[in-house]
């Protein structure tokens, strides 16, 4: 896939198994605001059930895991080294899931992120999502799940969601 910025691919089983790593040292960026308790990473297993699994960077620098939710493609996770921060893989993985969207036929692309961690809902803000309130079932049920893992208590979590063009 190309977007502009590093090359984006789909996910192989090698790709899978790098990614618990991955998400363990991007959840090291929430220590600072006091965040030390975020769910255990996904293991390759479960990454592996997921809808898509976008990855950049060989070995994996950063990765985008996609859901169908409600007829929308839904960013379940979005996750860079940050040993590889800063050099437009997030942006790449971005591009890519927008495309992998279009190319399935979804309108949309949804995700729920903290409103207030500037990686989070200012970065995505700045790549053309907006907040919303207009929750489809699927997302309720999601923002429920998140409500059980305790995500509320680190702050106020948003869904967001940008048009497909």
């Amino acid at each position: 896939m190309s977007t502009g910025g590093p090359p984006v691919r789909v996910a192989d089983e090698e790709d899978l198994q790098q990614l618990p790593a991955v998400e363990a040292a991007a959840d090291e960026l929430f220590v600072p605001l006091g965040i030390t308790d975020l769910p255990l990473p996904a293991t390759a297993g479960e990454r592996a059930r997921a809808w898509r699994v976008l990855v950049a960077g060989r070995p994996v620098a950063g990765f985008a895991v996609l859901e169908l939710v409600d007829g929308a493609v839904h960013l379940e996770q979005l996750s860079v080294h940050p040993a590889h921060g800063r050099r437009g893989i997030g942006t790449a993985l971005l591009a890519a899931s927008l495309d992998a969207a279009r190319q399935s036929g979804a309108d949309r692309v949804t995700l729920l992120t903290y409103a207030d961690v500037p990686w989070n809902a200012p970065f995505y803000a700045r790549h053309g999502w907006s907040v919303t309130t207009e929750l489809t079932p699927g997302l309720q049920a999601l923002r429920r799940r998140e409500t059980e893992l305790g995500l509320d208590r680190h702050g106020p979590r948003v869904a967001m969601v940008r048009v497909v063009t």
